[in-house]
């Protein structure tokens, strides 16, 4: 079920009075639900990948309580807390491996001895990668590794567990919640908050427009322009590149915003995941506020264990190394993942040579309407850099990713692309609508958290119609497109 349908416009009124007018009165009953709405949500794509979602959940679920059992004890030799651990992370990774590198690696095999003249007798598997299964794995996996660590006390509520990993709005793309955080937010009566309730609904709200009106327009001319890259001209593959930074922004921000605003009608609060990326002065700065729930993930349950930035120079590197390479094979089975991983460190390795990737902990601008010189030059590199590591992850090989660099050096990058003027516009004027109101809104939660405050009450309103009127107008008009990171 995807956000953007009427499905889910008539699904989640449903639920959400179920959830605060029946439910409301009785916990257990309250998490039961979210459960069986979650499922519901879940099941509405392909109901057989629910019994994978259950497996992963009572898997992990059942490794807390056999590591509290084990500390319990008093021979400890046959079930280490550490095995049990390690046991878990191995099962589910194991599930993961297999429904999204399997075939990857059996190619990779084939065709690496097919080059010597070997030729091996592999079969792939005809798998079809369940929606979202990166995003519980590692939800799940975060809860065991707490558990081991002592960081958080196992649970014995198996429903306040399981509306934990399958929390239909953060289920099939985040953001990739700990258990430290949302766990506990099921253990406790949740009491209807009408501020934060009106305050969640501008969040669904810019977080529609910014998927809706801004992703997919781009993405009906990135579409064109990576499906034919040699038939176009040097200027119409560099709006390509950029207009695919805006798409993957405003489709992956979107859902966010519109993930935690649906969290927060039922009292739950997620964890931010963006916070204006590309506003960012240098790489380092970028990657604290792109995608934050992996990106702490990534930090606190590899980089750290790794030695972190506790050890020399060149371990630092190497672990800055690795962890880009493992975020670029998380987003797919396709080297060219890995390649916009590498790209990513290279570009990090000489703030860390000069320690100077803690240097923008700030908001850009802050206490100005506008900003320099200086922070328009960064910002402009920054976000020139990102786009050249987007067309690596846009491309469908990385032959393809160099050719497009290739034919974009041509002498018609100066002019204006001879077609689609209209919807090249279109998509401009979008985009620099989204950029206005997130600039104004850089210090804040999402881009209507206090966006037109100081207006007369009735414009204000006036102005959410309007943008709920163009949100309606143009998904009706277009050809919707499914979220990005469904894929992943």
């Amino acid at each position: 079920m995807l956000f953007n349908t009427i499905t889910f416009a008539v699904f989640s009124p449903i639920v959400f009075l179920l959830y605060w007018f029946v439910f409301q009165r009785n916990l257990k009953l309250q998490n039961f639900f979210i459960v069986v709405a979650s499922y519901v949500f879940y099941g509405w794509w392909d109901w057989r990948f629910l019994l994978l979602i259950a497996f992963t959940s009572l898997c992990s679920w059942v490794c807390g309580l056999l590591i509290q059992h084990t500390d319990n004890q008093q021979d400890k030799q046959l079930f280490s807390r550490k095995f049990i651990s390690i046991s878990n992370i191995v099962l589910n990774l194991g599930i993961l491996g297999i429904f999204k590198y399997y075939n990857f690696f059996v190619e990779s095999f084939i065709s690496a001895f097919a080059s010597i003249g070997i030729n091996l007798q592999l079969h792939t598997l005809k798998l079809i990668l369940p929606i979202g299964i990166s995003f519980y794995t590692f939800q799940a996996l975060s809860y065991s590794i707490d558990v081991y660590k002592r960081k958080i006390e196992p649970t014995k509520d198996i429903v306040a567990f399981f509306a934990y990993i399958g929390f239909f709005p953060l289920l099939v793309a985040g953001p990739i919640e700990r258990a430290t955080n949302l766990l506990p937010q099921f253990y406790k009566k949740r009491t209807f908050d009408y501020k934060n309730a009106v305050d969640g609904v501008r969040q669904i709200l810019w977080g529609l427009f910014k998927k809706i009106v801004v992703a997919d327009n781009c993405a009906t001319y990135v579409n064109t322009i990576f499906e034919n890259p040699q038939d176009q001209t040097g200027s119409a593959l560099l709006l390509g590149a950029v207009f695919f930074a805006f798409q993957i922004y405003g489709d992956f921000s979107g859902y966010s915003d519109i993930a935690i605003g649906v969290a927060r009608l039922f009292g739950i609060n997620a964890m931010r995941n963006f916070a204006y990326p590309y506003f960012s002065r240098d790489i380092a700065e970028f990657w604290r506020r792109w995608h934050i729930s992996l990106t702490t993930w990534f930090r606190d349950y590899v980089y750290i264990p790794l030695g972190g930035s506790r050890v020399s120079k060149a371990k630092i590197v190497r672990n800055t190394f690795i962890i880009f390479l493992v975020s670029g094979f998380w987003h797919g089975a396709n080297c060219t993942f890995i390649v916009w991983g590498a790209f990513h460190a290279l570009l990090f390795l000489p703030l860390i040579l000069f320690n100077q990737n803690r240097k923008y902990t700030n908001t850009v601008a802050e206490g100005r309407n506008f900003p320099n010189i200086k922070e328009i030059f960064q910002m402009g590199v920054t976000f020139l850099l990102v786009v050249i590591g987007w067309v690596f992850f846009r491309a469908d090989s990385i032959e393809m990713a160099f050719e497009y660099f290739i034919d974009m050096i041509d002498r018609s990058l100066i002019y204006l692309p001879p077609t689609d003027r209209i919807r090249i516009f279109k998509c401009l004027f979008f985009v620099l609508c989204m950029l206005s109101v997130e600039w104004i809104q850089r210090g804040k939660q999402h881009g209507l958290e206090t966006f037109g405050f100081g207006w007369n009450k009735y414009l204000r309103y006036f102005f959410y119609l309007t943008l709920a009127f163009i949100i309606l107008i143009v998904n009706l008009r277009g050809r919707g497109h499914d979220f990005i990171y469904f894929q992943f």
